[in-house]
């Protein structure tokens, strides 16, 4: 390896999936009903933790500390490679500016050593993807510099599209207002939901019925997607396994990914957002700070 790549647990991505590519994850923690709790990147682990939501348990995260990254990086040192982190996006959390703090505070007392903590300005598999991306040019023998710019630059093009006819847990989240939540599930309107070019979750639109939904999404991804028969379509999801692989196989009959993948959004993501959501990431046209605006 001519360097390492290193990420967070909240990129929603297998963990044995990591292992195999050679990226380290750093295992976020959050707190149930009061009890400290690690995340695992498990799929198992995520039903259970889903499980517990419905039955009414409360889950909380916090971001991590920059002593944190240092005692999850300081063991990797002793490779002598530079680091290249995928962070969860800086517009979600504080967890970033953290990073680069410790990263600085590692390089001023190792002065060859090189960390770049990339903001993604994403959540969930979407910066799983760069980090996938970042240790597939490793291993093709890319440089560090090169793996950094092509991040940098290549963030912008991941595209990722949520919905959810569960509101309740936006709504305990502060993600919608409790009027919002109430009449929106009264009239069965699901929120189309994407993040603009800094990273910011933005309300797109707002569909009644999930069946218009899902139609409403094949749209704007036709007209988001570029290359799809050469790359993988990641459709994640909080607990609704069935209806996310309905989704997922319906998109790649019609746009035609050459593979699809369906990933548990982990316990970090999952607290603000409940069971019951699914979502789409596929590389495309770059986002921006409106949003989308096609027809």
């Amino acid at each position: 390896m001519s360097f390492l790549v290193t990420t967070d647990s909240g990129c929603d991505l297998p963990f044995e999936l990591l292992k195999e590519r050679g990226i380290t994850p750093l295992m976020m923690s959050y707190t149930m009903n009061g009890a400290d709790c690690k995340d695992t990147m498990n799929a198992n682990d995520c039903h259970m933790f889903y499980e517990g939501m419905r039955s009414g348990m409360l889950p909380r995260t916090s971001q991590l500390n920059p002593s944190e990254f240092i005692d999850f990086w300081s063991p990797l040192l002793s490779a002598g490679l530079p680091i290249l982190h995928i962070s969860l996006g800086s517009r979600v959390s504080g967890t970033w500016q953290n990073g680069c703090t410790a990263a600085k505070m590692l390089m001023e007392k190792n002065p060859d050593l090189r960390i770049s903590c990339v903001d993604s300005t994403l959540c969930s598999t979407g910066y799983g993807m760069l980090a996938l991306e970042a240790a597939r040019m490793r291993d093709e023998g890319k440089s560090f510099d090169e793996a950094v710019s092509w991040v940098e630059d290549n963030k912008i093009r991941v595209n990722t599209w949520y919905t959810t006819d569960e509101l309740l847990y936006l709504r305990r989240s502060g993600r919608c207002s409790r009027a919002s939540a109430i009449i929106g599930t009264a009239l069965k309107i699901c929120p189309i939901l994407n993040l603009d070019a800094e990273g910011h979750l933005i309300v797109q639109e707002r569909v009644r019925g999930l069946n218009k939904t899902v139609h409403r999404l094949h749209q704007i991804i036709g007209d988001t997607v570029e290359n799809a028969d050469d790359q993988i379509l990641y459709v994640c999801h909080s607990d609704i396994p069935e209806q996310a692989k309905e989704f997922g196989e319906s998109l790649q009959k019609t746009f035609g990914f050459k593979e699809v993948r369906y990933p548990y959004i982990g316990a970090i993501i999952g607290s603000n957002c409940g069971p019951g959501l699914m979502a789409a990431f596929y590389f495309g046209k770059p986002r921006t700070m409106d949003g989308y605006k096609g027809k």
